[in-house]
């Protein structure tokens, strides 16, 4: 059966962009009906502005990607979630979509469907694993079977080795994913995919 992935992220220069991009077409490519969607952005203006590669991502690559809605939760089987670390945490934007999911959380929308996470910072130990685990707090209230990648392909070591989700250090000169990156951001989502159909079909994961 095809399975439904939904892909959500918050991204502010494109680096999470570029992953949730990867990580949709891994998805797609082992057998998942998959919407990459972006969530909101609450910043001012001003703020973005400060920032070249913010304003050049929020006036020429979020318009191309259509915005994340709670009938897109509703329609997915699987979820995949990114954003950028925020002192160890995910960013606000993501933060204010998830705090919308309340009414779905009470209808048990989100009970046993497999979620996995990815983010990025500037550096290698920015808070990359506790913004996971952060986000990971969420998916034990709903309900969901988290689907990390572990230690369960050699395209996790290439990289960077982070079982708990893609990650990316992007430096102070924002060096975008390398191509190991983004090969574990593809294989993070068709793990996720085919977890999900395995689910869907009973049939055994191990």
């Amino acid at each position: 059966m095809t399975v439904k992935i939904a892909v959500v992220y918050y991204s502010s220069t494109g680096t999470i962009h570029q992953l949730a991009t990867a990580l949709g077409a891994g998805a797609s490519e082992a057998g998942a009906d998959v919407r990459v969607l972006r969530v909101p952005e609450l910043a001012p203006r001003a703020a973005i502005d400060a920032n070249p590669a913010w304003a050049a991502y929020v006036d020429d690559i979020a318009p191309t990607v259509p915005e994340a809605t709670l009938e897109d939760l509703r329609w997915a089987d699987g979820y995949a979630f990114g954003t950028p670390t925020r002192f160890g945490t995910p960013a606000a934007q993501l933060k204010q979509f998830i705090d919308t999911t309340g009414g779905l959380w009470a209808k048990g929308v989100f009970v046993d469907k497999p979620v996995t996470s990815f983010t990025s910072a500037i550096n290698t130990h920015g808070g990359q694993e506790a913004t996971i685990l952060s986000l990971n707090n969420v998916f034990y209230h709903w309900g969901s079977l988290i689907v990390p990648p572990g230690f369960t392909d050699d395209a996790v070591y290439g990289g960077g080795g982070n079982p708990y989700g893609t990650s990316h250090g992007t430096g102070m000169d924002g060096t975008p994913p390398t191509d190991g990156v983004l090969a574990a951001a593809r294989y993070q989502g068709a793990r996720l995919a085919t977890i999900t159909a395995r689910l869907a079909s009973g049939t055994p994961t191990g």
